[in-house]
This record gives C-alpha cells, sequence and structure tokens, in this order.
C-alpha cells in the first residue's frame, strides 16, 4: 500500500498545536534572520516522511489564510528530498496553463521525475472571487479543468510552438522549455466526487482520491470498485485510487480516544468546521450535504478523513482495512504532527512491514 502526507500548512489540517504555532507565526512580523514557522514544521513533516519511505506528499494551495505558496514550499523541501514525490494542489481557474506547465516542468526538473499535480476544481467561493471572476457553474468548471489540462500535456510533450483556441483559452505559439523528466508527463490526480467529476478523473486523471461519506466497509469498497470499475469500462484506463486517513495513536486504545476527544470534543473548533462544511455545502459536489453536515467531526479530527483510532495493532487493522477496500494508497496525518508521526515510525511502521501492506 502506498502512504502519503499532507505538508504541514495552516490551512490544509486541524487539530494540531504545531499547526497553531505555525499559524500564529506566520501572521506575526519575523524578526531578522527568523525562518517562518510554518515552512520550518513543513520542512521537518516532509524529510522525516523521506526518511520513512512514503510515497507521496500533497500540498495544498490556499491563497486565503497564511499559507506559504505551495509551489515555494514544494521546491524549498523537494530538492532535499531523495524519493518522495511533492503533489500541489491547483485551481485551473486561478492560474493560467501555461505558468503551470513551466513551473511543473522545472520542478520536476529540480526534484528528478518525482512531481506530480492535484487538479482542484474549486468549491472556496470567496478564495475564487478575490481574483475577480465569479465561480464557475460545477459543468463548466470541469470543462475549464480538461480544457486547461489538455494545453498544459500539449505544452509538456510538442517541440514546436502551436496554437490552440477553446472555450476558456486561447494560446498562440504555445510553447514550454525545459520539459519534465517524467515521460509522457508528470501524474495528475483529481477529487472529483460528482457524477461529472468522477468522469473527469476517470478520463484525464491517472490517480483519483476518494472520499468517503460512511465509513461502512461495505460501502467504502463499492466506491472505489466503482470508480475503478468506471475507469476501465468507459475509458479503457487503469488508475490509482486514494483516499485518506487521520490516525489517533497511543499504547492504548483507551489512551487513544482519551485524546481524540480531548482535542475534538473539549478543543475542537466546532465553529470553523461549521463555516467550513456550509461552504462545502454551497459549492462542492462531492458529497451530499446532509453528510458534510455530519462529518463536522471528522473535520475537526483530521480533515474529514477515515479515522483510524487505537494501538500499534489497531492502527495496522485499520490500514489493512483500507487496503481490502481496494484502496492503492492513502494519505496520513496526525494531531500532533511530528510527534506522531515519529512515533508512528517507531511502533507501527515495523508491524505495517510484518502485515506485508509495504
Amino acid at each position: 500500500m502506498l502512504f502519503g502526507a499532507y505538508v504541514t500548512q495552516p490551512n490544509a489540517l486541524a487539530g494540531s498545536r504545531e499547526l497553531a504555532e505555525s499559524r500564529d507565526g506566520a501572521l506575526a512580523p519575523l524578526a531578522a534572520g527568523e525562518v517562518d514557522k510554518q515552512f520550518s514544521l513543513g520542512h521537518a513533516v516532509h524529510l522525516e516522511a523521506d526518511r520513512v519511505g512514503f510515497d507521496l506528499i500533497l500540498f495544498a494551495e490556499r491563497h486565503l489564510g497564511p499559507d506559504i505558496a505551495a509551489w515555494v514550499m514544494a521546491s524549498a523541501i523537494g530538492v532535499q528530498t531523495k524519493r518522495i514525490r511533492s503533489m500541489i494542489a491547483i485551481h485551473p481557474g486561478l492560474i493560467h496553463p501555461v505558468m503551470i506547465a513551466k513551473l511543473a516542468a522545472s520542478l520536476d526538473r529540480v526534484c528528478p521525475g518525482r512531481m506530480a499535480i492535484n487538479i482542484v476544481t474549486g468549491w472556496n467561493k470567496p478564495e475564487i472571487e478575490m481574483f475577480g471572476s465569479p465561480l464557475m457553474a460545477h459543468s463548466d468548471r470541469y470543462a475549464c479543468a480538461a480544457e486547461w489540462l489538455h494545453i498544459i500535456r500539449e505544452l509538456w510533450t510538442r517541440d514546436e510552438p502551436f496554437d490552440f483556441e477553446g472555450k476558456f483559452y486561447n494560446i498562440k505559439k504555445g510553447y514550454v522549455q525545459p520539459k519534465p523528466v517524467q515521460k509522457p508527463f508528470p501524474a495528475v490526480m483529481n477529487a472529483g466526487g460528482s457524477d461529472l467529476g468522477q468522469h473527469f478523473a476517470a478520463k484525464h486523471c491517472d490517480m483519483v482520491y476518494v472520499v468517503f461519506g460512511s465509513h461502512d466497509f461495505d460501502e467504502c469498497k463499492a466506491k472505489v470498485d466503482s470508480y475503478r470499475n468506471l475507469a476501465r469500462k468507459e475509458y479503457g484506463r487503469e488508475i490509482q485510487v486514494w483516499s485518506y486517513a487521520y490516525v489517533v495513536q497511543a499504547d492504548t486504545e483507551k489512551e487513544a480516544q482519551a485524546y481524540f476527544d480531548y482535542y475534538v470534543n473539549q478543543k475542537g473548533d466546532w465553529a470553523a468546521a461549521e463555516n467550513l462544511v456550509n461552504t462545502m455545502i454551497a459549492n462542492a459536489k462531492t458529497l451530499p450535504k446532509e453528510v458534510l453536515a455530519e462529518m463536522k467531526k471528522h473535520f475537526i479530527a483530521g480533515w474529514g478523513g477515515y479515522p483510524i483510532i487505537g494501538t500499534p495493532e489497531q492502527i495496522v487493522d485499520g490500514l489493512i482495512t483500507m487496503s481490502k477496500m481496494g484502496l492503492d494508497g492513502t494519505l496520513l496525518n496526525w494531531p500532533r504532527y511530528i510527534q506522531d508521526q515519529r512515533w508512528f515510525q517507531k511502533h507501527v511502521y515495523p508491524l505495517v512491514k510484518q502485515a506485508g501492506l509495504r
């Protein structure tokens, strides 16, 4: 099973003291010679994940809020890694495809063959409106993303300039050098949850990210199987299917459950979760609104992920369950990020290997 993680940016994760400190630091002036705390934390997480042997780290691109730009984080940290892939989340409607083609090809050369793109078609209306454009209709977002991705792949593979005239973009003598290391081009992920989104991902992407509206095994497996079968039967393609889990771990189940209760029920920012869910209900089509409303505690616990709580043995059992759902990989998140990441490496990872997951 493939493992990934989110890089620690203030708007990407919840429930972490380290993240709260990095957020507060990002909002404060820096003393001369001081490095931003969120960069230092992201740097530590990324290098630790690379050392342990994780396969992917995802950089969420947030334009509202104090996050350092994902391209800067990925470039500054990625060049110091040896094997992990840096995946950057991008909103097609916000950044021109020629610019992304150049940035992505450059990153794929300085982190040789280890960059990828996560296409986010857009649900954060205030963020998108900040750029002076309205949030597109749902169908137009995917039509725009398909056009955007087509242009980028043409720029990555064509040796001569080309013109393109579409509904959303017009390109005159488009050309990009240098080319990416990966052939024919770097991998692309999408988390389309609506029927239209699933068809877009199955047709155009190499990796899909599923968000589970239920944690029932049979329902989760059916969702994974449905996505994979769609790609095979409709488009003759094989895709990787990923999801996301938050891990709350301890020597005993009682300790793990007590910490979950502490940081979610006692200290969780329920107002923020309410705002997030309301924004998603209004603009995203990934999950039905009634399902999103029930997921508030999971957003606080770890951005709506699949819960894995307990002892090292129980953590491994949870990962085995996710593997049996048919998932190729999962992103992981911990509430006490650095401390828990290292605890996972020491106490859980050997059992993961014993179980044959790695």
